[in-house]
């Protein structure tokens, strides 16, 4: 009887510490924007704001411009 007491009481507490995490995860805004992350991708510009190089990583150095032109 005390084991199944132990657990129901083990089982509650986690419960409410997830119920806890999830109430600060809502308040920290970590659900505010769940489209844009799969669409950041397909963005042309790296994230520091610097044309993305064919690999994925920003030409240093080089004007957007220069590097569209013809």
């Amino acid at each position: 009887m005390a084991t199944t007491v132990l657990l129901i009481v083990i089982s509650l507490f986690l419960g409410v510490a997830a119920w806890l995490l999830f109430l600060w995860a809502v308040k920290s805004d970590q659900y505010d924007d769940v489209e844009r992350p799969k669409h950041r991708m397909l963005d042309d510009e790296a994230p520091n704001g610097k044309p993305a190089a064919p690999g994925g990583r920003p030409v240093e150095g080089t004007p957007r411009k220069e590097r569209d032109a013809p």
